[in-house]
């Protein structure tokens, strides 16, 4: 079978793409609008894009009749946001936040999720997530109807027990973290691992 995207229906692209590009992190984007209220909302077409500078890009896509999403409007907005990891841990919350609320409701609030303050952006960070990014806007790429966010990371919190500072090494492996897979509801635990080692040319280990 072979499938050219010139000619398939948007929404047969969408459910191919989230089908085979898997698992993707997520990203529990916490933002703050104009008056004051704290968004959150996750993003799965999310992923960390370099280190000189740290950057993270977000796909959000548009709503119906190219509505931007409250998270994006947010952003834009203010500039600043805070990526926060999801674990399994915290799959049911981060779920209802998914969930359609009107602009002038805060998902955090509805949830009642517990919030820490930032150092360097204003967005809170979520207390549920182990990992937190605080992020500035950087740029703003769009394609159509896809608007692709790129943040830069300013400032990192993680939990004292999955960090070795004198190492600088994360213990992923007890994050537990999630990532998105196929359709509407299914996930990933990132508790299943292999290694492969890393060769050279000639396939000896490196």
């Amino acid at each position: 079978m072979e499938l050219d995207f010139a000619s398939i229906a948007p929404i047969d692209r969408y459910k191919f793409l989230t089908a085979v590009v898997v698992p993707r992190p997520i990203a529990w984007v916490t933002s703050i609008n104009e008056a004051g209220l704290v968004n959150a909302a996750p993003f799965s077409f999310f992923n960390a894009m370099g280190s000189q500078p740290a950057i993270v890009a977000l796909g959000i896509a548009t709503r119906g009749k190219g509505v931007p999403k409250d998270s994006f409007r947010n952003i834009e907005h203010s500039g600043e946001f805070v990526v926060n990891v999801v674990t399994y841990a915290a799959r049911d919350a981060m779920n209802r936040t998914a969930a359609d609320f009107p602009p002038d409701a805060s998902e955090v609030d509805a949830v009642g999720l517990e919030t820490r303050p930032s150092v360097k952006v204003k967005p809170p960070r979520l207390a549920l997530s182990p990992v937190n990014l605080e992020c500035r806007k950087s740029t703003i790429v769009e394609v159509g109807r896809n608007r692709v966010l790129i943040g830069e990371i300013l400032y990192a919190h993680i939990a004292d027990e999955y960090y070795d500072a004198e190492r600088g090494y994360v213990a992923a492996e007890k994050l537990d973290l999630i990532g998105r897979m196929h359709g509407r509801g299914w996930y990933a635990r990132t508790t299943d691992l292999f290694e492969t080692p890393r060769v050279n040319p000639d396939g000896s280990r490196v």
